[in-house]
């Protein structure tokens, strides 16, 4: 039986007999899906250069509901489907968009040493920076590097106060 190197990060297998698990990391998974997605991507190129507009007429539309597209966030069985339908732009698919969804809907903290350094600012203090924002700060603090804020929130001013007259525009001004 084949069995992969140990030498192979992310991947650990048990070996003796009666082999029952095996893990593998957070990034070889999204690579698996994403090489998944990419060879249904060669079935559906394939099947649109047979039959011109079917997929815009029949692929998108089922697709998307497959992704459950309504729901905002997405659950774990919607994820293959999704990215299925990523391969659908021109954008390229990038597999760290993948890993990071995967690590949100597995709940699992990310893996990198700076992801972990930003977790642990984010637990300090409320940040109004969206969590890749935040993770790129953190990342740009623990090399030393002196920089602007990346993003900052806008604070609207308070509005003027008018009297109840100064609101009626049916008068002219005057």
């Amino acid at each position: 039986m084949w069995q992969r190197p140990a030498s192979e990060p992310g991947i650990s297998r048990l070996t003796g007999k009666g082999d029952t698990a095996m893990s593998i990391s957070i990034e070889h998974l999204a690579e698996l899906l994403s090489g998944i997605a990419r060879s249904q991507q060669a079935i559906v190129d394939a099947i649109e250069r047979e039959n011109g507009g079917w997929r815009n007429a029949h692929l998108i539309p089922t697709l998307n509901v497959a992704a459950n597209m309504r729901h905002a966030e997405p659950r774990l069985l919607d994820l293959p489907a999704r990215i299925l339908l990523r391969y659908q732009g021109r954008a390229a698919v990038d597999n760290a968009t993948i890993v990071a969804d995967l690590q949100r809907l597995l709940a699992l903290p990310p893996s990198s040493e700076t992801d972990d350094v930003a977790n642990a600012a984010a637990a300090t203090a409320p940040s109004p920076l969206p969590p890749a924002a935040a993770r790129m700060a953190a990342k740009l603090s623990a090399a030393g590097a002196s920089a602007a804020p990346i993003a900052t929130v806008p604070v609207p001013a308070a509005a003027p106060s008018a009297s109840g007259s100064e609101l009626d525009f049916s008068k002219p001004a005057g």
